[in-house]
């Protein structure tokens, strides 16, 4: 009876044991610790990747310790920036180019772009400015300046609300200054490793003051997307573009941007900019166009 007894306690016991968790090679863990206290998360991956791939019975242990890193790093971050003045963690990028030509002809090109951003939990700010100048034999042929401010919220990992403050001149247009204002909402249609892609739209107020001394203001809707297609670790391809439907008159800018990693910090880009007025109160427009060469510097 008593072996029956343990038999039958051995038999019911049996499962259990073999459900137990094998546990992960110390080897192994140590490297996968080690991986997780530099903190980079390609490196977790790749060991990560590994040591699954040569202990398949502890995925589950190896997915506990990948997914603790990245609980403790996502509440350390969100703590840094609850914590922070809107003055701190704000990130950037200046972009610069230009050429200057003597001899039959006297020939000057500037051209700059500078942005700043900062990324909050849901909140983000972008301030940025951009001038483009060029002159030939003392006339100036193109004066443009840009700059603007557009905060955003973000209601859901992939719904935002945008808001847009704009300034702008454009002597060769023949504005003397333009300023924007729009509120609306926007989606991110593709979040991925290689492409991102989102779109925006909402109602706009446009107030111009031309070089006659004229003014108007227009109430229309605007409109943008931007795309970044990562094609190698070096290698991007940038797409924006922005346009304006108000009363008769239609804009539309776009810029399309190829760039290329030189160091750490440094990218060069080759850049083709598209400007469409379809008339202003001076005359009647066609698209505009310039092609850049530039340095770019992330800080």
């Amino acid at each position: 009876m008593r072996a029956c007894l343990i038999l039958i306690s051995f038999l019911f016991a049996a499962p259990a044991l073999a459900a137990d968790p094998i546990l992960l090679p110390p080897s192994v863990r140590e490297m996968l610790e080690a991986a997780i206290a530099n903190g980079s998360e390609t490196e977790i991956a790749t060991v990560a990747k590994i040591a699954r791939q040569t202990n398949p019975a502890s995925g589950d242990e190896i997915q506990r310790m990948v997914n603790s890193w990245k609980e403790r790093t996502k509440a350390t971050h969100d703590t840094v920036i609850r914590e922070a003045r809107f003055t701190e963690l704000w990130t950037g990028r200046v972009e610069a180019g230009g050429f200057r030509s003597t001899g039959s002809t006297s020939e000057l090109g500037l051209s700059g772009t500078a942005t700043a951003t900062r990324a909050g939990l849901q909140w983000s700010h972008k301030l940025s400015a951009t001038a483009d100048y060029r002159r030939a034999n003392g006339v100036t042929s193109r004066e443009r300046y840009l700059a603007s401010y557009e905060p955003r919220y973000q209601f859901d990992p992939r719904g935002f609300a945008y808001g847009l403050t704009q300034f702008e001149r454009d002597t060769s247009i023949g504005y003397d200054e333009r300023y924007t204002g729009s509120v609306g909402i926007g989606y991110k249609l593709i979040v991925s490793a290689p492409l991102d892609l989102q779109v925006d739209i909402g109602p706009s107020v446009r107030h111009a003051k031309y070089l006659t001394g004229e003014r108007e203001t227009k109430l229309g809707a605007r409109g943008s997307m931007a795309a970044v297609w990562r094609l190698s670790p070096t290698l991007t391809l940038k797409q924006t573009a922005a346009g304006y439907a108000e009363s008769e008159v239609y804009s539309l800018n776009s810029l399309t941007a190829i760039e290329t990693k030189v160091a750490a910090r440094l990218s060069a880009a080759l850049s083709y900019n598209v400007q469409y007025e379809s008339e202003t109160l001076l005359s009647a427009r066609d698209f505009d166009t310039l092609s850049r060469l530039t340095l770019t510097y992330d800080f």
